[in-house]
């Protein structure tokens, strides 16, 4: 097995994928790895456009604007620890486009957060990180972020 020479990490944006984030940051530069951020647009925004099940072409504009910007914000942050890499807006399903994106891309490793969800919001909602250990063509490190203390 050989070092990861390159990292994907997959953001929602949320606290858990900031987190994830910093933690891939702080290894690629251990490792001197290259990172690639990526942003999956949700199939379920597709329900959400002027014909059901289909996006109007005006949102979906916005969707991918508002996201490549995110995506370059959080990039900076990589660009902040000298490292290399890019940004990568998919549409489609969250844990497949992870697994396609690790293919396409080559990466070496995933670096994601885990919302944490279990009982009935797991049961419902599944979860995208479950999903992308048991699929990705290559490891996966998975990062919990603890909740504070209500």
């Amino acid at each position: 097995m050989s070092v990861p020479q390159h990292l994907l990490v997959p953001t929602d944006f949320s606290p858990y994928a900031e987190d994830a984030l910093a933690y891939a940051i702080a290894l690629a530069r251990a490792l001197r790895a290259r990172v690639t951020l990526l942003h999956v647009i949700s199939a379920m925004y597709w329900a959400t456009g002027e014909m059901p099940g289909a996006l109007s072409a005006s949102l979906m504009e916005e969707l991918e604007s508002v996201a490549q910007q995110s995506l370059e914000q959080a990039f900076q942050r990589v660009r902040a620890a000298g490292l290399e890499g890019e940004v990568v807006v998919l549409h489609g399903s969250p844990f497949e486009g992870i697994v396609s994106a690790a293919r396409d891309q080559g990466v070496d490793l995933i670096v994601m957060g885990s919302h944490g969800r279990t009982g009935l919001p797991h049961l419902l909602l599944g979860s995208v990180a479950e999903r992308v250990v048991r699929l990705a063509p290559c490891p996966v490190l998975v990062t919990r972020t603890t909740p504070p203390a209500a």
